[in-house]
């Protein structure tokens, strides 16, 4: 399967850097350009409620990986080399202790400590597309960002 460049460097975004916001917005333009695609559009959900939860917005966080599962269910467990359904048990890993720490905010007393940000990467399953991930990778992030001129 010949897969889109947006759709390698969003792969490469989740799990080398980290960089979620980026991966939203890699990802939203390959969403916009593909008729938004329910399935790019449940995977920018997650790296934006990883992005969230990093940045301790809890009820956005909520918000998105609700909305992310929505989206992902009915796709298969593995889909465009990518393990879904490990992707569906992370979000619904993170969505459990947000969900109970978001609702428990109105009583401070219930509220407890916020949960610990967890980052987790999605498993790729397709080894052309982990062979296209680790190429990409090798390439320094500001140069994937902004081309030759990262530093000028």
């Amino acid at each position: 399967m010949n897969y889109d460049e947006k759709y390698i460097h969003f792969v490469v975004l989740f799990n080398v850097d980290e960089d979620y916001f980026e991966c939203h917005e890699v990802m939203e333009e390959l969403w916009l350009e593909e008729g938004r695609n329910l399935f790019y559009q449940g995977l920018l959900q997650v790296a934006v409620g990883l992005h969230h939860w990093r940045n301790d917005n809890y009820s956005g966080a909520v918000k998105l990986f609700t909305a992310a599962l929505e989206k992902l269910e009915g796709y298969p467990d593995d889909h465009m080399g990518l393990n879904i359904e490990q992707v569906r048990h992370h979000s619904r890993h993170a969505l459990e202790p947000l969900e109970k720490y978001v609702s428990g905010l109105s009583d401070r007393t219930k509220a407890g400590a916020a949960p610990r940000f967890e980052a987790f990467k999605i498993e790729v399953t397709d080894p052309l597309l982990a062979s296209a991930a680790g190429e990409l990778a090798k390439i320094p992030l500001e140069q994937r960002l902004h081309g030759d001129n990262a530093h000028d």
